[in-house]
């Protein structure tokens, strides 16, 4: 389960209502919450935390990230996407003190001791534009240092980079070991561009989180709503064509695009997991549906046919 509604992404969210989601999500089986800082200026951490005293944390996996501190602000209303939210106000900082303060700050927030993954947050020109390689060398310089030693000394088991972009990943796998890459929205059933960059994964051994498998809304919502969000943002009319023509092969083989949106990725062998976010019990209830449809196996191969999979990416086999 992805966190970033918890932290009230878009609209509003009752304590009890994010309760009430996270709760749904373990009763469903799901064990893996992924959050960060940033997700409501530690609204979400807060939230998560509060919800999972009731669960048994040593069946649970943590993930939350590092790269802004949060700073006291006395603006509010809508900022970075998050409504309402709590009185901070992200700054970036990669460095190694940074890092370790962030961390530090995150436990207080989840009440626990530790988190199981640890993953530094946006780094790339998609958020920092000019200034991308400043953040990547403050990284590459002080925030992995820190990673590495959190990771020696046993207070993380696994570090990783959570991120929306591929050429960041090259970067820095060029450069140094991680264990994890969240990415989010550039694997999905849509769109295969870091097919190359989960061959190279592969071949290291380094696991792939495919965070935003339905690219922001566009794969689950209502075709005839009249508003179609992609990358957070109003769909472009090229990738509205692409996603009619995935329904039509999915009304062909009586399968719900969301259920194939959610299994497609889990075919390459890369990929450790696939990660919803869930904005109430109602979502989780319809995403376990979906994950339980069983999804005929000429399916797949009339997606190739039709040229909507990319040239050797793999599918799920069985399903």
């Amino acid at each position: 389960m992805g966190c970033s509604a918890l932290g009230n992404l878009y609209r509003p969210m009752s304590d009890g209502d994010a309760a009430a989601t996270v709760a749904a999500a373990l009763a469903a089986g799901v064990r893996y919450f992924d959050v960060a800082p940033h997700y409501g200026f530690g609204m979400a951490e807060r939230r998560l935390g509060a919800a999972l005293k009731l669960a048994d944390r040593s069946t649970v996996i943590l993930s939350t990230k590092v790269g802004r501190i949060l700073s006291p602000t006395q603006m509010a209303g809508a900022r970075h996407g998050f409504v309402d939210a709590d009185p901070f106000e992200p700054v970036f900082d990669y460095t190694f003190e940074g890092v370790l303060a962030s961390y530090r700050s995150s436990l207080e927030r989840l009440g626990t001791t530790r988190v199981e993954l640890l993953l530094a947050h946006d780094l790339g020109k998609l958020t920092h534009g000019e200034a991308a390689e400043e953040y990547t060398q403050q990284f590459l310089k002080g925030g992995y240092r820190a990673l590495c030693q959190l990771k020696v000394e046993g207070r993380i088991d696994l570090i990783g980079i959570g991120v929306n972009e591929i050429d960041i990943c090259h970067r820095l796998l060029d450069d140094i070991a991680l264990d994890v890459i969240l990415l989010a929205g550039r694997y999905t059933l849509l769109e295969q561009d870091a097919l190359p960059l989960l061959d190279r994964c592969a071949q290291l051994g380094v696991r792939v989180i495919v965070g935003g498998p339905f690219n922001s809304g566009l794969l689950v919502e209502n075709p005839d709503s009249g508003s179609l969000h992609y990358d957070y943002g109003k769909a472009p009319a090229r990738l509205v064509s692409r996603v009619a023509s995935l329904r039509s092969i999915c009304a062909e083989y009586s399968t719900p695009l969301p259920a194939a949106a959610l299994r497609f990725p889990l075919g390459h062998p890369a990929v450790a997991c696939v990660l919803p976010g869930f904005a109430g019990p109602a979502q989780v209830e319809q995403a376990v549906a979906w994950n339980e449809t069983s999804i005929p196996a000429a399916f797949w191969p009339a997606l190739k046919d039709a040229q909507l999979l990319a040239p050797g990416a793999p599918y799920p086999v069985g399903s």
